[in-house]
């Protein structure tokens, strides 16, 4: 296997002329530039990808922090960043944090040391003190790190208005959502204050029940319906991420109610499962743009550079047989 000095050899220049015109692309004149090229076509030579990240001081690799891939949400989210970061020429270091103590830290620890060039932080984590002062490049996907640390996500505002416009198409009278914890500090908790402002200026009674910290399993999304039920035995319209809708559909089908005449129900995330079988209405962020555009931007921060491209995408309502 032809190492970089047998090119040298062949183009008749010095090792760092080989390095330079293969890691730079304005690097040396044409000449040069085509004695090398074809010095590496002749000799079948492979360029070291680590010897070339440590000229570039990169290493080609972007940390994504998730609480968990079980969730539907972020298994999309993450398959759809891996994509995008792939295509740009990055590898992705996946951390899920829930059920483990210090995974995070060990990810803010690797980027300081450089094992990494970039973090997209999407966790619901409640330490966010290890992001402050951090002059390394991180971007939040739905989350408020710091004034600093900018932030990519849906328009929750939006979303929380489609919802509560199909509610009140449909006119019911008493819609509870299910929302995240308060102590976790996220744009989302914008779907829920928009859609309860739209639905009390119309009248209609709202309730939200709140979800424990860093709640993400199926098994703790029925529990939570069976707790709407209980406590709201009057409700008539639901929503929440699309676990606990599902869940809360299946739940009212074994209490004998019948979706939509008795119940309306609206999902929001509106991910594959939500379009399984008989459909779930749904609000549905766009997960894969909403990737795109955080790899785009963690690389154009990792290279420096300032770009023109929004901070937030719009939701759209995905008709299904629940409202």
């Amino acid at each position: 296997m032809a190492k970089i000095k047998d090119v040298a050899r062949e183009a008749g220049v010095s090792v760092g002329t080989v390095s330079m015109v293969l890691n730079h692309d304005d690097y040396g004149s044409t000449a040069i530039r085509a004695k090398v090229e074809a010095a590496v076509e002749k000799l079948h030579y492979v360029p070291s990808e680590m010897a070339r990240n440590l000229s570039l001081q990169r290493t080609m690799t972007v940390g994504v922090i998730v609480p968990t891939v079980a969730h539907p949400f972020f298994a999309e989210l993450v398959e759809a960043l891996e994509e995008a970061l792939y295509h740009l020429g990055y590898k992705t270091m996946l951390c899920c944090t829930q059920k483990k103590e210090n995974a995070e830290h060990t990810f803010v620890t690797m980027l300081k040391r450089q094992t990494m060039d970039g973090i997209i932080m999407g966790a619901h984590s409640l330490d966010v003190s290890l992001y402050e002062n951090l002059d390394r490049p991180v971007l939040a996907f739905d989350r408020y790190l710091s004034d600093e640390i900018p932030i990519v996500h849906c328009d929750h505002e939006m979303g929380g208005r489609m919802a509560a416009e199909t509610f009140l198409h449909h006119d019911c009278h008493h819609i509870v959502q299910i929302g995240g914890s308060e102590n976790v500090k996220t744009p989302a908790q914008g779907y829920h204050a928009a859609c309860n402002e739209v639905l009390q200026a119309h009248g209609v009674q709202t309730d939200i029940l709140r979800l424990p910290w860093n709640s993400f399993d199926f098994a703790e999304a029925f529990q939570i319906a069976q707790e709407l039920f209980e406590r709201y035995p009057d409700v008539d319209g639901i929503l929440g991420a699309d676990i606990y809708v599902i869940s809360c559909l299946q739940l009212a089908q074994q209490r004998g109610l019948h979706v939509p005449e008795d119940l309306r129900l609206v999902a929001y995330d509106g991910t594959a499962m939500t379009q399984l079988g008989r459909p779930i209405t749904a609000v549905r962020q766009p997960i894969e743009a909403l990737a795109e555009l955080a790899a785009q931007k963690i690389v154009n921060m990792i290279a420096g550079k300032k770009d023109h491209l929004p901070w937030v995408l719009p939701p759209k309502l995905l008709p299904g047989a629940t409202c």
